[in-house]
This record gives C-alpha cells, sequence and structure tokens, in this order.
C-alpha cells in the first residue's frame, strides 16, 4: 500500500477528516502483539476497524498469523499482505463464495459457517476454482447472532464439511460479542463462556471431530483473552485504534484512544453550545455500548464536552459540563463512538505525531468494490 508523506500542518487539512497518532497506533499494535506472544496465542487481527493493507502488514510484521475479514473485498484488499485469511461471515449466496474462491491461488482462505446451505455454496465454488477452503463451524456461545445453537449442530456440520473434497474442517469459531460490560465486572458472563467452550470442546473430541483451531475473542476482552481455556487464536479489531466504548469500558484507557475525527467550530451563535462540522457523515449514529453515556462522541482534549446530537454535517459540542468555550474556526478531535463506522466513511486516514501530519493512507477496503461483468462500479 503507498503511504504518502506530507509534513504538513493539522491546519491544513480540511475538515471532518479522520485523524491517527501514529505513536499511539504504534502502542496499541505492539501491547497487543506482546500479550499473544506472552499467552501463546495466535493473533489474528480483524481488518474490519482500519481497513487499510499497510496497517494489516504492521500487524502481520508484529507476529499475527493473517487475519479477519468480513467482506470479500476486504479479503481482496489484505490478500496483497498475508496469505491467511479467515472470512468470519457466512459464504452464503454465488456471488460471495465465487469472489472468495477466485482469490489468489497462494492464500490459504478460511470461512466461518453456520448453515448446510454456506456448506454447498462454498464448497461449490471452492471446487469450480479447482482450490481447498478451510472451514470453522461457529457455535453461538451467547450474542444470539450467527453461529449453530448446540454442539450437536457443530458435530453435523462439521461431518457434513468432511463430505465435501473441496473443503477441510479446520476447527471451531466462536464470537463473545455479548460480554461488552466493563473489563472488571466481566467475570461471570466470562466463566459462562469459559465452561461452555470447555463443554463444547470436550463433546467435540468425543465425537472425533477435535478442533485444530479454536478462534475466539473480541477488543473487549481481548486482555483476559487467556482465560478461555482451549482458544488458540483471537480477533480483536477495534483494539488498533480503540474508540470512546472502548475506553469507557476499560478495555484501554482514554490516552489509548489513536483515532479521532479532526472537525472545526464553525458557529457559536447559541448559547451554552457550539457546533462543529462532524455530523453524521463523519460519527456515525451508534451509540456507546456496555456502559451508561449519551451523545456521539467526545472531544478527545476536553473529555467532559460530547456531541449531544447531530444532523448530517452538523455535530453539536454540549459545553454546559465545561469551563471551555471555543471560538468559531477553533480545531477540536473527537473520539468517536464505534471507530470502525467512522474509518468505514472516510476515503483518507492522516498519521499525525506531535501535532503535525507525516503521512496519509486510503482506507482501501472500504465499501464492497462490487463488479458487474467485469467491470468495476
Amino acid at each position: 500500500m503507498d503511504f504518502v508523506s506530507v509534513e504538513q500542518s493539522l491546519d491544513t487539512l480540511e475538515t471532518p477528516a479522520l485523524l491517527v497518532d501514529l505513536d499511539v497506533m504504534k502502542r496499541n499494535l505492539g501491547r497487543a502483539a506482546d500479550y499473544a506472544e506472552r499467552h501463546g496465542l495466535a493473533l489474528r487481527p480483524h481488518v474490519k476497524t482500519h481497513k487499510a493493507s499497510r496497517i494489516a502488514a504492521r500487524q502481520v510484521a508484529l507476529g499475527a498469523v493473517g487475519v479477519t475479514c468480513a467482506t470479500p473485498h476486504e479479503a481482496e484488499v489484505m490478500a496483497r499482505v498475508t496469505d491467511d485469511i479467515l472470512v468470519a461471515f457466512p459464504p452464503v449466496g454465488a456471488p460471495r463464495a465465487e469472489r472468495l474462491a477466485a482469490l489468489p491461488s497462494d492464500v490459504r482462505l478460511m470461512v466461518a459457517l453456520d448453515s448446510e446451505q454456506a456448506v454447498k455454496d462454498i464448497a461449490r465454488a471452492a471446487s469450480d476454482a479447482g482450490r481447498n477452503v478451510r472451514v470453522l463451524v461457529e457455535l453461538d456461545l451467547g450474542m444470539r447472532r450467527v453461529g449453530v445453537p448446540t454442539v450437536d449442530a457443530v458435530i453435523a456440520l462439521a461431518g457434513r464439511v468432511r463430505l465435501e473434497a473441496s473443503l477441510e474442517f479446520a476447527g471451531l469459531m466462536f464470537y463473545p460479542g455479548h460480554v461488552r460490560q466493563p473489563v472488571q465486572e466481566q467475570d461471570q458472563a466470562l466463566a459462562e463462556v469459559r465452561t461452555a467452550l470447555a463443554a463444547a470442546l470436550a463433546q467435540m473430541t468425543r465425537a472425533g471431530v477435535a478442533p485444530g483451531i479454536v478462534s475466539g475473542g473480541s477488543t473487549p476482552t481481548l486482555w483476559r483473552t487467556h482465560e478461555m481455556e482451549g482458544v488458540t487464536e483471537f480477533r480483536p479489531g477495534t483494539y488498533v485504534f480503540n474508540d470512546r466504548t472502548t475506553a469507557a469500558i476499560g478495555a484501554c484507557a482514554w490516552e489509548d484512544c489513536a483515532a479521532t475525527v479532526l472537525a472545526t467550530v464553525v458557529s457559536t451563535a447559541v448559547p451554552g453550545q457550539a457546533v462543529i462540522d462532524a455530523g453524521t457523515k463523519a460519527l456515525g449514529r451508534e451509540p456507546v455500548r456496555g456502559v451508561e453515556g449519551e451523545g456521539f462522541g467526545q472531544l478527545l482534549e476536553h473529555p467532559e464536552v460530547v456531541v449531544s446530537r447531530t444532523s448530517e454535517e452538523h455535530g453539536v459540542l454540549d459545553l454546559s459540563a465545561s469551563s471551555w468555550r471555543p471560538l468559531v474556526g477553533e480545531r477540536v478531535r473527537v473520539v468517536p463512538n464505534h471507530v470502525c463506522i467512522v474509518v468505514h466513511l472516510n476515503d483518507t486516514a492522516y498519521g499525525a505525531r506531535g501535532g503535525m501530519i507525516e503521512t496519509s493512507w486510503p482506507i482501501e477496503a472500504r465499501g464492497r468494490g462490487a463488479q458487474v461483468a467485469g467491470m468495476s462500479i
């Protein structure tokens, strides 16, 4: 991926703009890599957060075994920097399955699924492409989104996968995304996951389908992954940048938030508030999760100030809890509630250090990269 060196002041950027503190990001990446090595876990970061091959390449250089993707387009972009890709989304439907099977032949593709239909679709696409695809069967351990509800269903799907010459049963996947409470309050939820996982692994072993890979984890549970005995690899995504939610639940410190939306104060006409040029199209509308909290972001330098409401291009700063009064034209940095959404809203990220922009990079894997009749649209 091309990195563009720019060396310019933050004041030269048109706002709103996605800003990444390079030193903080480096620290976040290193800390997770060290944790994985210390606990003998394979780190397979989810690229849905940064969507940039340059950052994925850095994660792999720091020891990641490969990456996790959600979309075929993400997988296509990440194939430039790693040959080990997990698509943690059911490969249902011929268009999706065929696009995955069309990845470069040197990519060791692995998919997660929870239905016989998905098995049929990816098996057909893999066979037609003349390649082998590894399969993780997903088990629901509490998220109630995807994943089969019972271990018997996992065993049955594993057997179904083994009937396909183009597929290889590789193991088990789960996502503890329901564990979103503050880190210090996760004990009971993690104990339940740990107990259910241990029972699943024992039953699968007795049935002759012991999983070689047990893939789990998330950013909220990142630093406690080693407590989920049996997990061999984990898939955090948000940790690379962190966000308001991650800080609020104690999975990171406020100073670990690397990505912010640089915005300009455009109006102070209404007493007690200021308006910035970052609304829903810059910050999204996702609420804080896991803890009580209002608004759509907090100011990095003035965390007592919340973006209380938004429209498409406007964000309203509530100044009632602060003695700070910004001037029209002043720049602020907003820590978003959910950074993954914000990255997806941007074409470019700007890397900063010491108040200066040092580099920029494209968000290559945003969107779907859809194609019709071989022509990009």
